[in-house]
């Protein structure tokens, strides 16, 4: 019985310094790629946000995909349409909300990809990708032109 209490309170330890499960899923950040089109395995898109560097001539960007509760895939760029000149104007994700990290406002995720204006992550419409079963295409040249957006960011 001891033993037992000791692994449960060992656990709840871990889990308190740590955070759950599915805490450890947040702020996902896959390997950046340089100068060409950003394609997303729809499979590795959960409810948690997943952020997708990409350096387009000398220019970092970051795209951010995630799940939203009614099942729809939603993509954005990880900055705040109205921070991002900031430097600073990037989002993390906390619980279930993005919080941008110069302003502090919230978003749920069923509002990107549908919020445009204001303080909300820059929305990729379906006009700018290519979305299959299985993947979602965001072309180069797309990238390209949001390029301004990340001159001075600097995601932390």
């Amino acid at each position: 019985m001891k033993k037992r209490m000791y692994r449960v309170f060992v656990l709840t330890a871990i889990m308190a310094v740590t955070g759950s499960a599915a805490c450890a899923q947040q702020n996902v950040v896959k390997p950046a790629i340089a100068d060409r089109d950003l394609v997303i395995l729809v499979a590795e898109v959960t409810g948690n946000a997943v952020f997708y560097p990409v350096d387009i001539e000398g220019t970092r960007l970051e795209v951010l995909a995630v799940r939203a509760p009614d099942g729809t895939i939603r993509t954005a760029f990880n900055t705040c349409q109205v921070c991002y000149g900031s430097g600073r104007g990037f989002y993390k994700q906390q619980g279930t909300v993005l919080v941008c990290q110069n302003c502090g406002n919230r978003f749920r995720m069923s509002q990107v990809e549908v919020r445009s204006g204001g303080c909300n992550p820059v929305p990729i419409f379906k006009d700018y990708k290519t979305v299959t079963d299985t993947t979602i295409t965001i072309s180069r040249d797309f990238l390209r032109e949001a390029k301004s957006m990340f001159a001075r960011w600097r995601r932390g």
